[in-house]
């Protein structure tokens, strides 16, 4: 199952490389990510298969974790309005999307409240 973590990061230079570092020395493969700031905060969004290890990984680090939950990830194919029609099948069946970014292959990772409504959707 995909897993997505959300840290919280200090907004300064290295943070995000601190906690990718810290990752990639325990071995834990970054599938997918994003980040941004908000209110004077970074938050980093990192999906991983291997939750525990990252979760263990990153407090080690002294970073903090503010969520962790499962996502859903879905193929989506390189062209226009192709991630428009995944979402259309998506708002179609009147489910709500909280989160969306892409992985480092290509997919689309939706994150929502109701993931089997969600997974029903994209049948």
């Amino acid at each position: 199952m995909a897993i997505d973590i959300t840290v919280a990061l200090v907004n300064r230079p290295g943070t995000l490389l601190r906690a990718c570092e810290a990752l990639g020395r325990a071995g834990v493969n970054i599938d997918g990510a994003c980040g941004y700031v908000s209110d004077h905060l970074g938050v980093f969004h990192v999906l991983v298969e291997d939750a525990e290890r990252a979760r263990r990984t990153l407090l080690n680090a002294d970073l903090e974790i503010r969520e962790e939950r499962s996502v859903l990830v879905t193929p989506v194919e390189n062209r226009p309005g192709a991630a428009a029609a995944v979402l259309r099948r998506v708002a179609e069946a009147g489910v709500n999307i909280d989160l969306l970014y892409a992985t480092a292959d290509g997919r689309l990772v939706l994150g929502g409240d109701d993931l089997t409504a969600l997974r029903r959707a994209l049948g």
